[in-house]
């Protein structure tokens, strides 16, 4: 069986080569290889990448001529990803590649995707507190209840991987897609590491972006056969509500004789 690793990376110089040290050694049974991608970082990830790609003819490189995101540097990697599994996962050294045993054997047991759960996260809480209401949204959602959507460190099978298109934010999505496609989905926990070089890359503003595709998600999944359900009972309901509050102003006007031209309500 041949591993995939698919790595997106943005300024992340110091933890490239610990990270691929940690990969090799979790991996002396497996054919694998390693797809690096550069994210358009500034600093000098792109060379630590390029040294280790030297000596080790498994790694493979792939260089953004700037930041694009981690969808996709996701998508890139999952369109050359050769593996029969493909892994994902983030390049800060917070997901540990000890637990890819763990991972093989969830996906041994009939499991399509295994999605990680940070149980025990080590990040601040202006980054958990948010986190858990969106999990808890997002699997509201989906109907697909899920402690950690947003993990970067998953395992798929080939097969899914195939069928994914990944964009904007939509890598949080990735569990709620395979289950919508009809694959079968299980979320195991893993250690999460505290950060040890460098700083997180997303900030308040990847919950709006994320929010928006949560919306296209939605509307991919339940709606993109029969698109009339979605838009038709929103312009049913708001068609009743109008259609109430005419009544009841007709009433007031034609009933009571009061006036309506200062009434917000006639605006509603």
């Amino acid at each position: 069986m041949k591993l995939s690793f698919v790595i997106p990376a943005y300024n992340e110089e110091e933890s490239i080569n610990i990270l691929y040290s940690e990969i090799v050694e979790n991996v002396s049974n497996y054919e694998y290889e390693i797809i690096f991608i550069c994210d358009g970082s500034t600093d000098k990830t792109y060379e630590v990448m390029t040294t280790i790609s030297e000596k080790d003819t498994n790694v493979k490189l792939i260089k953004f001529r700037k930041n694009f995101g981690k969808s996709a540097g996701l998508q890139a990697g999952f369109d050359v990803a050769s593996g029969d599994i493909v892994f994902t996962m983030d390049a800060d050294l917070q997901d540990n590649p000890k637990e890819i045993p763990n991972f093989l054997k969830k996906i041994n047991d009939g499991f399509d995707l295994v999605t990680g759960w940070k149980k025990k996260r080590r990040d601040p809480l202006n980054k958990t507190a948010p986190s858990k209401i969106f999990n808890k949204v997002t699997s509201n959602a989906f109907k697909l209840k899920l402690h950690d959507y947003n993990c970067g460190f998953k395992a798929y099978k080939k097969e899914l991987v195939n069928e994914l298109d990944v964009y904007g934010e939509m890598h949080r999505y990735v569990p709620a897609l395979a289950h919508s496609k009809g694959f079968k989905v299980a979320e195991i926990p893993v250690e999460h590491r505290k950060r040890e070089f460098g700083q997180s890359k997303y900030g308040i503003e990847r919950y709006l972006r994320g929010f928006l595709d949560l919306l296209t998600v939605k509307l991919v999944t339940s709606y993109i056969r029969s698109p009339l359900y979605l838009f038709g009972g929103i312009g049913a309901t708001f068609s009743i509500v109008g259609f109430l509050i005419g009544l009841y102003l007709t009433v007031l006007k034609y009933g009571f004789g009061i006036p309506l031209g200062n009434r917000p309500l006639l605006y509603f």
